[in-house]
């Protein structure tokens, strides 16, 4: 079960670098919902640490972001 989990993940991260590395139509609409569908399926199957891991890697980034994005506007 640990695989299987890891696996959607790496899938959705492989997913999401040829999505932002494309710019043909269907390449780019595949690869994204490829991308969302495997994080989500994932994430499901994930260990709760691994979970409380992703949610906190992803609650940085947001800090981090809003925190460029002020600078960037003063």
């Amino acid at each position: 079960m640990p695989a299987a989990y890891l696996t959607l993940l790496s899938i959705a991260l492989g997913s999401g670098w040829i999505y932002l590395r494309t710019s043909a139509d269907v390449p780019f609409v595949l690869a994204a919902l490829t991308a969302v569908i495997c994080f989500i399926w994932g994430f499901a199957l994930a260990p709760w640490l691994v979970q409380l891991s992703i949610v906190g890697a992803l609650v940085g980034l947001e800090k981090l972001y809003w925190s460029s994005a002020r600078l960037r506007r003063n």
